[in-house]
């Protein structure tokens, strides 16, 4: 198991690349959020990368996160903010409820009526859960998401995407907030490059058309990450 003092330097390390990533593309670092993707760590790497200043963190099953995350939740100093918790894994309908109680941004969202089912449960909880829309954007058979590798030469398809955001932007309980991509596996990361400006053209038409939502987000990365 890495230590706190690995992990703490693993994270200055990170936070310095995206820092000089930033510089280079004019962007401030505020604008970056840095997710730590902790599926299959234990509850006390967890907790170290929090006190090394994490403020983020992703999971992927809800029956191994919510069993975790009450165990670091329990250990908090009581002075400490909570970290925000991500789910970035595929959601079945029927674990939609598990999913709104535990988590407060769902990366996942990618048809109608899981978010419908989405929306009645953050109802019952009186509670606003932030939502991305999963995309396939690469066209790859083995990723989840909502086919939009062609959206912008078939017709159909760009329908579907439009009509879908439409309907979800009525929901109450849930607050669309961008988009998320999963890259294919690529050996040499910059291979993943056109994936993620092919899903930026999207988010801007989205922008484009759907003014009144607030797409601030764009969760990109690999399955390798």
């Amino acid at each position: 198991m890495m230590t706190q003092q690995m992990i703490a330097q693993n994270l200055t390390v990170v936070q310095a690349e995206i820092a000089a990533a930033c510089q280079r593309a004019g962007r401030p670092v505020e604008a970056v959020k840095l997710v730590g993707i902790s599926k299959t760590h234990p509850p006390e790497m967890l907790l170290a990368a929090l006190q090394a200043g994490l403020t983020h963190l992703g999971e992927n099953r809800v029956e191994e996160a919510a069993p975790k995350i009450a165990e670091v939740l329990s250990h908090l100093p009581a002075n400490s903010a909570p970290p925000t918790w991500h789910m970035v894994g595929h959601v079945q309908n029927r674990k939609a409820k598990p999913v709104i109680e535990t988590f407060d941004v769902i990366h996942s969202l990618d048809d109608l009526k899981l978010a419908r089912r989405f929306d009645t449960f953050a109802g019952e909880q009186k509670a606003i859960r932030e939502v991305l829309l999963e995309i396939n954007i690469s066209g790859e058979a083995s990723k989840e998401g909502i086919a939009a590798q062609n959206w912008q030469h078939d017709a159909d398809q760009r329908q579907n995407l439009w009509s879908l955001v439409q309907e979800i932007s009525q929901l109450s309980n849930i607050r669309l907030v961008g988009l998320m991509t999963m890259a294919p596996y690529y050996a040499e990361p910059e291979a993943t490059r056109p994936v993620f400006a092919a899903l930026r053209g999207l988010h801007d038409a989205l922008i484009n058309d759907f003014p009144q939502i607030e797409w601030r987000e764009m969760s990109m990365g690999m399955t390798n990450d």
